[in-house]
């Protein structure tokens, strides 16, 4: 089962004071042919972003564009009409279609802490849309919750992408198996908090380990963890 590890000391780095932004793929200034997306995961981006700071009107088109909130609070405005606050726990996707603009900002006094992940459409140019959906941590703990999935409804957000994210939150000892049909996927797993052994290779916080040509990703929870797990198409 071939596999890619990356240790968070690994990662590229952009400090420009009020924003730093460590890269675990290819992104931005930070360019790594070795990392240049993991199948269609394009980009993720562990995001840090200062009081009073953040990202103004920009525009975006066909790519799947995804915030995981860990700490702070920020603001969403787009061009949808779509005026939302954003806290910790809370989860939001924009299907970027054919083209709308956004703006976030650091609306709170303590630092915003965000995952910025990336992932390339199923559909191109399809309409815009945005939801945001909520998964307080203590509702959560010791299973694996999906957060995204390319099944809609009303328990999680949905993708245009045959992808689907999950959310684990779990107490040391525990023990967890993800299923997945391998052809064409591959799964990527993050770690926050905590230390886990995913497929007999150590990961911890701040590190991922991206897996493929299996059908099984076995975790077991070596110290209390908090992390997201990604499986995603490899091509088209």
């Amino acid at each position: 089962m071939p596999f890619r590890l990356t240790r968070a000391a690994d990662r590229g780095l952009k400090d420009i004071g009020w924003l730093q932004s460590h890269f675990s793929l290819s992104f931005g200034p930070y360019a790594n042919p070795e990392r240049a997306g993991f199948g269609l995961l394009r980009v993720f981006n562990d995001d840090f972003v200062q009081p009073g700071n953040g990202f103004g009107l920009h525009a975006h088109a066909n790519m799947e564009i995804i915030s995981v909130m860990l700490a702070g609070r920020m603001n969403h405005k787009d061009s949808l009409g779509y005026s939302e606050e954003v806290g910790p726990d809370s989860v939001q996707i924009m299907s970027a279609g054919s083209g709308l603009r956004h703006e976030e900002h650091n609306i709170g006094e303590d630092q915003v802490n965000f995952l910025q992940i990336w992932i390339e459409p199923k559909l191109q140019n399809v309409t815009p849309r945005y939801q945001r959906r909520s998964f307080p941590r203590e509702k959560r703990r010791n299973q694996l919750t999906t957060i995204v999935s390319n099944e809609e409804g009303t328990a999680h957000c949905w993708i245009n992408q045959n992808a689907r994210l999950s959310l684990g939150f779990y107490d040391a000892g525990q023990h967890l198996e993800y299923r997945l049909n391998p052809v064409n996927k591959c799964v990527f797993v993050f770690v926050m908090e905590g230390q886990l052994t995913v497929n007999e290779q150590a990961v911890a916080a701040r590190e991922s380990i991206g897996l493929w040509e299996t059908d099984l990703v076995a975790i077991k929870v070596e110290a209390a963890s908090h992390f997201v797990l990604i499986e995603a198409p490899i091509n088209h």
